[in-house]
């Protein structure tokens, strides 16, 4: 984060995101912060609390993608939540503490990952062994059968009183002969080894059927439970459990050697992490780096006046107010502060508005952008400028069937202008709607690419008017289709 000034940041999101720059100054702004912050005195760091982001707008103009763009650039723990999930205390479903747990997940799986790059090397070197044990074993100790029946003889022996003899019959020593047949034996395994070794690097052998032993994962018979109860220790961690009680089983399975190294590779990845490292150093990102994409506020803003036994929104509000101002969420990995953790709050606002929300909730949400309605200058943008353009993803997509698109500009102007009227004569969904107008576009090529004799397709305004016009000029069918 050091390398990236907020204007950096801005121009990072841009690659991706159309506009709205008062919203990617403000979560630059934001991320800026925490770098400021970690330079300071540490009896100053913390007392310097993340400045929450309320962002309102309406769906479809990227305040999702903005805060995931965000989170991917500086590496940090990121969930999205959706507030409508959460019920008040005392009530049947998700408690809001389970974003906290959710986050602590993230980030375990972040660093676990990070980590079993670094050993990404020793594990293959490990995996190739273990390979090549399987097709060419070597045999160091040809009386292993023996001492393993000698040990037998002995337990049995001192339990039983000596029924069985405890003696083991003297052997004779090995003669000159047999030790030089065994050297040159292991001579000549230590060099099929070698050279089965550097096929197995090569790639030689990838498509070559092995058996191995793998792993087998417990029967998930627990999942006739409800998981909503069993939220602090999770479907997995049950299984688990389980499966240590009653000891790991192994199955064998016939797979190319690719997938045999893949596997093996992985298992090894995991054998050499220190797991107790990663969950530290995971807990810590995810209460200094933690992003937290609070969607569908505005759903659970209101005051209600009366009592009832249904859920109160504002009840779920108050149970969202402690997690953003400060305390401390009890996880499988251990106890998490979420003191630090960015919170970022988004909502249409339609109905309701921000002073709806308890006075508490907004003062903890002191920034506040608003995004601006995507016009159709912006759709014409969206199409062709960000590097997951949805013009360049169609033509990437068809292009692995053979068939070469090339969109005019006029056609991108008159999908843009058919989006625009489309979201003005029904719901506004924002750049969503170019994906239903794309995909309706683009059907019947789509349909028949495998198929088609004439591997090149100019798409242009008429074109575009051809498939779309009907549907978009009768209003009642485009509410149906578009």
């Amino acid at each position: 984060m050091e390398d990236l000034t907020p204007s950096q940041i801005v121009a990072e999101l841009d690659k991706y995101i159309v506009g709205q720059a008062a919203a990617k100054r403000a979560v630059a702004i934001a991320l800026r912060n925490r770098y400021r912050r970690r330079l300071l005195p540490e009896d100053l760091r913390d007392e310097v609390i993340p400045k929450n982001i309320l962002m309102i707008g309406p769906t479809g103009v990227g305040k999702t993608e903005i805060a995931r763009r965000l989170a991917n650039l500086a590496r940090a723990p990121f969930i999205k939540v959706e507030a409508t999930k959460f019920t008040e205390v005392g009530y049947v479903g998700r408690d809001v503490d389970s974003m906290v747990r959710d986050l602590a997940q993230v980030a375990v799986r972040m660093v676990e990952n990070e980590k079993m790059v670094e050993v990404r090397d020793a594990a293959d070197e490990r995996a190739v062994a273990r390979i090549v044990d399987i097709l060419h074993p070597l045999h160091e100790k040809p009386t292993d059968a023996q001492d393993n029946a000698e040990i037998i003889r002995q337990t049995f022996g001192s339990l039983f009183g000596g029924v069985l003899s405890t003696t083991r019959p003297p052997q004779p020593p090995p003669s000159e002969v047999q030790t030089e047949d065994d050297n040159r034996r292991r001579e000549r395994d230590l060099r099929v080894r070698a050279r089965l070794k550097e096929q197995v690097k090569a790639g030689l052998l990838d498509d070559q059927p092995i058996e191995i032993e793998v792993e087998q994962h417990p029967t998930p018979f627990l999942q006739v439970f409800s998981p909503q109860g069993m939220e602090e220790m999770g479907m997995d961690d049950l299984q688990s459990a389980f499966g240590n009680l009653m000891g790991r089983r192994r199955t064998k399975r016939t797979v190319p050697i690719r997938e045999a190294r893949r596997i093996f590779a992985e298992e090894e990845a995991r054998n050499m992490l220190d797991h107790d490292a990663v969950v530290r150093e995971a807990i810590a990102r995810a209460e200094q780096n933690g992003i937290i994409f609070v969607d569908e506020i505005d759903k659970i803003a209101g005051r209600e006046g009366g009592h009832g036994p249904d859920v109160s929104r504002e009840g779920v509000q108050r149970d969202i107010l402690p997690i953003i101002e400060g305390s401390t969420v009890a996880t499988k990995y251990g106890p998490v502060r979420t003191n630090h953790i960015l919170f970022i709050a988004a909502g249409a606002f339609h109905v309701s508005k921000p002073s709806d929300l308890i006075p508490e909730l907004q003062g903890r949400l002191p920034i506040r952008v608003e995004l601006e309605p995507l016009n159709e200058a912006d759709f014409r943008r969206i199409l062709t400028e960000p590097r997951n353009a949805l013009i360049r993803q169609y033509t990437a997509l068809l292009a692995t069937e053979g068939v070469r698109i090339e969109f005019t500009e006029d056609a991108i102007a008159e999908i843009a202008s058919m989006a625009s009227r489309v979201n003005q004569s029904s719901e506004n969904i924002g750049a969503r709607r170019l994906h239903t107008v794309m995909e309706r576009l683009l059907e019947e090529i789509s349909f028949h690419a495998p198929d088609l004799q004439e591997k090149f397709v100019r798409i242009d305004a008429a074109y575009v008017r051809e498939r779309l016009e009907g549907i978009a000029g009768n209003e009642d069918l485009s509410r149906y289709i578009l």
